[in-house]
């Protein structure tokens, strides 16, 4: 075989590789841009679906800003309601349960012309490589509407589900359900991923200060969404990489047993 000849070969195979690699590359009419990674088998997801995702966001560049898997735990949040950025919303709605994807993410479907400082310039494409871990059971009770109750302190509740059963008091263990969400809706702790309730003594300074006056409120079999200023939950520390500074919380909290 002469240079030439191999020469050619090389030059077709480079150019049909090239090709396959374009041809993987699907463009929506939004602007978005995905590739497929792995092609999951379970269920797509629809609007109002929890969805639990690891994922790994880059810069065009190649630069890493947040990646789920060094946290140790996937993000949920409910598909359909605006708690990811839009290109997320698009791209993972098409998508099986075990897949994962690339996405190419354009600024007008990302953080746009404000970017997210420090990390994220203005006006930046994304790429994100995300995972469909889970769609989980969402607990519809808590999007029932409910009526509502402050307290002098500022803490706002909606009681979804009236409890019957016994009412905590100082002293007392309780045990609880609960997701806790940032005021954007992401999670950031939930009992149910974890798959066990958590357990505490009212009264002894265990918890934050929200949930303990929260909690005297409710009954056995309660269940009730508490939004709770910064200043009864993690203050101007905030709670590590899960909760900045100054953040305002929202507990879907269920009140299990009380003993």
């Amino acid at each position: 075989m002469n240079r030439s000849f191999a020469a050619q070969i090389v030059l077709v195979f480079i150019l049909t590789f090239a090709c396959q690699t374009d041809s993987d590359k699907i463009s929506t009419t939004s602007g978005l841009n995905y590739k497929e990674i792995v092609i999951g088998n379970g269920r797509k997801p629809v609007s109002g679906d929890k969805l639990k995702v690891h994922y790994t966001g880059m810069l065009e560049d190649g630069t890493v800003f947040d990646n789920s898997y060094d946290r140790g735990f996937p993000i949920q949040f409910i598909l359909g309601q605006g708690q990811v950025i839009k290109a997320w919303e698009e791209g993972l709605q098409s998508m099986n349960v075990g897949g994962k994807r690339k996405l190419i993410v354009p600024p007008h479907l990302g953080y746009g012309d404000l970017g997210s400082p420090p990390i994220i310039p203005p006006n930046t494409t994304l790429i994100f490589e995300v995972e469909l871990i889970a769609i989980e059971k969402r607990d519809v009770e808590f999007d029932v509407p409910g009526r509502d109750e402050r307290t002098d302190s500022g803490i706002m509740m909606i009681i979804h589900k009236e409890g019957s059963g016994a009412k905590p008091s100082n002293g007392k263990s309780v045990e609880i359900h609960y997701t806790g969400m940032l005021h954007t809706g992401k999670v950031f702790d939930s009992t149910h991923e974890k798959g066990e309730t958590y357990n505490f003594i009212l009264g002894e300074d265990n918890v934050i200060k929200g949930w303990e006056e929260a909690l005297y409120l409710m009954r056995e079999g309660e269940k009730r969404s508490v939004i709770i200023p910064p200043n009864l939950g993690y203050g101007s520390k905030g709670k590590g990489e899960t909760v900045p500074p100054n953040s305002t919380l929202i507990y879907e909290i269920e009140l299990v047993d009380v003993k």
